[in-house]
């Protein structure tokens, strides 16, 4: 009996099914997925602080978007594939990340005042409400709920990666960054999609605990989690940018 479909690209039933196959007693637990994620998350901020204070002093900031960008990128596919290895690979993914995020941070801040604290903010303020929301039943991670926001995701997906290529030929989307009202919309739908996202993972990781999913898992929990946050922020931060050029 499919409790529910393997949508999220990250966490997924079948991952974890085939996971707890190979477990131990020492299983994983949804505290000590907390803790872990607490712990990329705190890695992220330091690297983060670190590339923005560099960003400050010198300028040269490209080695870290090169290797926050790319760096990020091809640890969180080598993750996704090699569960086993996201102790070691997750803490290097998160400190990459930082290192990205610290420079378009600090970019926007350059352009807007205040605004990364306001992204900051919304994006836990965000994450919180749909923890809340999961947990007093409102929102939940049903058959249909799933496809729907995996769909979506895909289709957000497939679409950046359109405007990527349309780019490399000097193409742009003009709602894509532009501060229409149309721009806003789908600021705001993808910001929706991002935090949905959330609720697929909090599912995935109360039913890796209770299948009895090996200790690795509350790392690689974790690291979905984290590229979940980090997809959420860059959205909020482009949304704020957004509204604040009208």
């Amino acid at each position: 009996m499919a409790l529910f479909q393997p949508n999220n690209p990250v966490l997924n039933e079948k991952t974890f099914r085939e996971a707890a196959l190979k477990s131990t007693d020492n299983s994983m637990t949804v505290k000590g997925t907390a803790n872990k994620t607490a712990f990329l998350l705190a890695l992220v901020i330091c690297a983060a602080v670190y590339s923005w204070g560099v960003l400050a002093r010198e300028g040269n900031v490209m080695p870290f978007l090169l290797l926050g960008g790319i760096g990020g990128f091809v640890l969180a596919i080598i993750i996704s594939f090699k569960k086993e290895w996201a102790p070691y690979l997750s803490p290097a993914y998160a400190l990459a990340e930082g290192l990205f995020l610290g420079v378009i941070s600090a970019m926007y801040s350059s352009l807007y005042d205040g605004i990364v604290l306001q992204a900051v903010g919304l994006t836990f303020g965000t994450a919180v409400a749909m923890l809340v929301l999961y947990r007093t039943g409102v929102l939940r991670a049903t058959a249909k709920f799933r496809a729907i926001v995996y769909t979506a995701t895909a289709g957000i997906a497939v679409f950046y990666l359109i405007a990527l290529v349309l780019r490399l030929f000097s193409v742009d989307i003009p709602f894509l960054h532009e501060g229409s009202m149309i721009g806003i919309i789908f600021s705001l739908v993808v910001v929706a999609i991002a935090a949905l996202n959330l609720i697929l993972n909090f599912d995935m990781i109360e039913q890796g605990a209770a299948q009895g999913a090996p200790k690795y898992f509350e790392w690689y929990a974790a690291f979905g989690l984290l590229v979940v946050l980090v997809w959420l922020y860059l959205e909020i931060l482009r949304l704020l940018s957004k509204l604040n050029r009208r």
